[in-house]
């Protein structure tokens, strides 16, 4: 009988031993976040709802760990926040800065936030994330050089503005999974 409860014991530790690690908390990977924010008149109209919509999302995504960039884009693109997330007070400069954000002009540079943002050096996982208030900025943008860096997008609509997915940099790693699947 002894044996048997010897036997039962061991078979829930070798249970548990081997499938904890399967259910363990794993952390994710830091990542690099780019945030592109309209900084032209457009964005004072919506400002309360964009700010807010924004700070939600970040609270979603933001981990210690995880670098963040954020650019207003008023007649030229400029860098008004960078850093590594190291806690709340980090997160919490991070949503200053975008409460800050005031709109002036008409036509936000977003070229010149999306090309810096490309050149960046990323090591890992990037998200680009741009945030249009101004209707004719995106059609400059995407009849202009940078068009190409707008390749691979996603497009969320909002009643005055549009958040914008933008994978940065993904032609060599989208060529590259085209030519290991088709075996070139």
């Amino acid at each position: 009988m002894n044996y048997r409860r010897i036997y039962q014991l061991l078979l829930v530790l070798t249970v548990f031993c081997c499938l904890s690690p399967v259910y363990a908390d794993t952390a994710r990977p830091s990542i690099n976040i780019n945030l592109i924010i309209d900084g032209s008149a457009g964005f004072s109209d919506s400002k309360e709802e964009i700010s807010t919509w924004i700070i939600n999302r970040l609270d979603q995504l933001l981990v210690d760990g995880d670098r963040i960039t954020i650019w207003s884009t008023g007649t030229s693109a400029k860098v008004i926040y960078t850093g590594k997330i190291s806690g709340n007070t980090d997160r919490d400069a991070v949503k200053k800065s975008i409460r800050d954000i005031s709109g002036s002009g008409a036509n936000p540079d977003f070229s010149g936030a999306l090309r810096d943002a490309a050149s960046r050096p990323s090591s890992g996982l990037c998200y680009t994330l741009l945030i249009s208030a101004s209707p004719s900025a995106l059609s400059s943008l995407l009849s202009g050089p940078q068009a190409g860096l707008m390749r691979y997008s996603r497009v969320e609509e909002f009643p005055k503005w549009r958040a914008i997915v933008v994978g940065l940099n993904l032609d060599e790693k989208v060529k590259k999974a085209a030519a290991g699947f088709y075996g070139s």
